[in-house]
């Protein structure tokens, strides 16, 4: 048995301090998982409680030299250190722009200015660079480096030889304090920075945290704070207000503004027997809602949930970025030190050689790539969820990439997936009213949406012994001394040709056909009732099924339904092709056999029987309508009915995934480009400092870009493509099967 914690930490200054924190947490006995994340300052552990507990945990990350806060307040947190961070700056700032004055320009010269500029210096070293001193000496205590061993021995290094130069006036010697005040001014002004778009990089989590009403209204008149809530109890939701959990209505009917939630752009009209969801607005009629989840077991808290795990995972892409940081920092002094005997070593002088060494150390802090995935994770899964798509985890972004199919089912996701008696069909023997008792008798027992359709407003139901579910074919059952069997053609020895003749008319149109008969006295079956029923296709899917084709995906029906109504469905919304009559088992066979011929598959599902297929994807997505196994089996899902939602998943997958990789790519590049030219004498240190603090505001920024993302239900709907007949494909199983 496993336990989940998320170990939230204070301390840490760049990506190397995740790196070890990490290490060390990983090699504890029954820690079978360990991820620290920068950016949200959040350890998340995966451990057997039996052997490891979470005060082994703190004594850790405090050994190490970091802390883990007994009440923490992620925002509260994030406001303090900003407010350090501010008053550290301003301080630098004050002072070292005179120092940084008296020692460039002749102008602000006079007797004794060094001494000036370094009692300026001085409080800005000790005073606002602490936070790298103290962060550089607890490493160095345990062994390791960070950027902050960087920064601290490059403006530690500038003011000693500084100082070394006044104290004992050092022949030619030049003074370095207005390199080391205004270092740590441009570092700190980089973190400031950062810090202001870290915080907005959280704005949507906790802008979905905030959503909850705070009182419901009982049916008695009563306010009472929501979390006093509990399951049964009815309240009521005035017009304009927020529903205070989940729930089903009971009376009234309205418009529900769903967007918030699910990302849903028009209000869904509600009555008797729907569910609501917390936290969504009613926007005109009065309802009394039966809470169905409270607490943590609502929507909006399982999305909060989902989306904060998902903001602590790593893509792969991310392992590079850690390797290069655990090792970064080492290389880096030992160029540094290269670079400072190698222009010695050439007969430059020490001013020469200390100043080139310096801006090696200033310009090669690894901040930059620390932020590059983390930062694009958490924008990119806060917008999703605002768009009603939750994402699993950042490996989810990197598996989309090479989708190029996607798997449709049929029922509750391209069509509506409320089922309805539209006719019934009987021959000129059977009296309709039989026929249709014996079958609601029957289908009463089964869960199916089109099960409930032909059940539906029959009372007085006959007695029924002996029910057999038969998957993929129907049921059957003991009814008024025969056996009554409703399902496929399969399931009957004769179908007469009436019969036929109304099934396949009916199928014609996209519409299900289920057949009703019993046994006959020589103990063979017959056909003897068409029940037709129709599932209304969603009017957004053609939209949705476009907008696949636009992200260059094949699009492809997968359905338990009859070849004739899954063709007539395909055709409708200009699906490429039709696989149809496969059992619910064979789905994910027929995903395999998908997979074989080369292709990255994502499957779209929301039952039970869609779970073994999606957890066979490569990119599995869940309809947030659906089961909850179905989701749990799931990579992504999304809160709505609408697979437009589907498009924007992968489409905004892929687009965080390619911030991450230019963050990636520019942070390595600056490293790549900047090293050399600072150990050439190119880079001033005051420079480097500058474009050092640039590269982690730009990696920031970069990421804070997927806050504009729109989605295809939020912009404009592109032209819509002639629909064509869908050409057919054989299903992986010839065996009929429930639709």
């Amino acid at each position: 048995m496993t336990n989940r914690i998320d170990l939230p930490l204070e301390g840490m200054t760049c990506a190397s301090c995740a790196s070890r924190i990490g290490r060390s947490l990983s090699k504890l006995e029954g820690v079978d998982q360990a991820d620290v994340n920068f950016a949200s300052s959040k350890a998340t552990l995966i451990y057997d409680p039996d052997v490891v507990d979470e005060d082994t945990f703190k004594a850790t990350v405090e050994g190490l030299g970091y802390s883990v806060p007994e009440n923490p307040d992620q925002e509260e947190a994030e406001r303090k250190h900003l407010a350090m961070l501010t008053r550290r700056l301003i301080v630098a700032t004050v002072l070292a722009v005179p120092a940084l004055l008296i020692s460039l320009f002749p102008l602000f010269e006079f007797t004794g200015s060094r001494w000036v500029a370094g009692a300026l210096t001085t409080p800005v070293l000790f005073y606002s660079g602490y936070g790298f001193h103290r962060a550089a000496w607890m490493n160095i205590r345990h062994g390791s480096t960070t950027m902050d061993t960087l920064i601290s021995m490059g403006t530690l290094a500038a003011y000693l030889w500084s100082v070394t130069v006044l104290v004992f006036n050092v022949q030619g010697g030049s003074v370095y304090f207005d390199t080391a005040g205004a270092i740590i001014a441009l570092i700190l002004l980089g973190k400031w920075f950062e810090a202001r778009a870290k915080r907005s990089s959280g704005d949507a989590i906790r802008a979905l945290a905030e959503l909850g009403s705070n009182v419901a209204l009982l049916e008695d008149g009563t306010e009472i704070p929501t979390d006093q809530l509990i399951v049964g109890m009815r309240f009521v939701v005035r017009p304009g207000e927020k529903i205070a959990t989940d729930g089903l209505i009971v009376e009234g009917h309205s418009a529900i503004d769903a967007s918030m939630v699910t990302g849903e752009p028009v209000p869904v009209e509600v009555g008797p027997g729907d569910e609501v969801i917390g936290a969504t607005i009613n926007a005109n009629g009065s309802l009394v809602v039966e809470a169905t989840k409270v607490g943590s077991d609502t929507a909006l808290s399982q999305i909060i949930q989902l989306v904060e795990e998902a903001q602590g995972s790593r893509a792969d892409v991310q392992r590079l970025a850690d390797r290069v940081s655990a090792v970064f920092v080492p290389i880096v002094i030992g160029i540094s030190a290269t670079t400072l005997a190698g222009w010695l070593l050439a007969g430059y002088g020490v001013n020469s050689a200390f100043t080139a060494a310096v801006a090696v150390l200033i310009i090669a802090c690894p901040c930059a790539l620390g932020l590059a995935t983390p930062t694009a994770i958490m924008v990119g899964t806060g917008r999703g969820a605002q768009l009603g798509v939750i994402i699993k985890g950042g490996e989810i972004l990197e598996q989309t990439k090479e989708v190029n199919v996607v798997v449709l089912d049929k029922t509750g996701t391209i069509t509506e997936g409320r089922m309805e008696l539209v006719d019934v069909v009987t021959d000129s023997d059977t009296d309709e009213t039989t026929a249709r008792r014996r079958a609601a008798a029957l289908e009463a027992k089964s869960e199916h949406p089109i099960a409930k359709a032909v059940s539906a407003g029959v009372d007085d139901l006959p007695t029924t012994t002996d029910f057999e579910n038969l998957p993929g074919s129907g049921v059957t059952g003991m009814i008024d001394g025969v056996t009554v069997l409703v399902g496929r053609r399969s399931l009957f020895d004769s179908v007469p040709a009436d019969i036929e003749e109304a099934a396949t008319a009916s199928e014609n149109l996209g519409r299900t056909a289920v057949l009703a008969g019993w046994t006959d006295p020589d103990g063979g079956s017959t056909a003897h009732a068409v029940f037709v029923v129709a599932d209304r296709v969603k009017p957004t899917s053609r939209e949705a099924v476009d907008a696949f084709h636009d992200l260059g995906t094949e699009v492809v029906l997968l359905t338990g339904d009859n070849q004739r109504t899954a063709d007539a469905v395909g055709a409708e919304v200009g699906v490429d092709y039709v696989v149809a009559e496969v059992f619910p088992a064979d789905k994910a066979t027929e995903i395999a056999r998908l997979q074989e011929q080369g292709k990255h598959v994502a499957m779209v599902g929301d039952g039970i029987n869609d779970a073994p297929a999606l957890a066979q994807s490569d990119l599995g997505i869940a309809v947030g309508t659906g089961t909850d196994v179905a989701i749990e089996a799931s990579d992504l899902t999304i809160v709505s009915g609408d697979i437009r939602a589907v498009a924007d998943a992968i489409s905004l997958s892929r687009r965080t995934l390619t911030i991450i990789k230019g963050n990636l790519f520019w942070a390595f590049a600056y490293n790549t480009a900047a090293i050399p030219l600072a150990a050439a004498g190119v880079l001033n240190p005051i420079i480097a400092a500058g474009a050092m603090g640039f590269s982690s505001v730009f990696v920031v920024t970069n990421s804070l870009r997927l806050r504009s993302f729109k989605g295809y239900r939020r912009s404009t709907s592109s032209t819509p493509r002639p629909t064509a007949p869908s050409a057919t494909h054989e299903p992986a199983a010839s065996q009929p099967a429930n639709a």
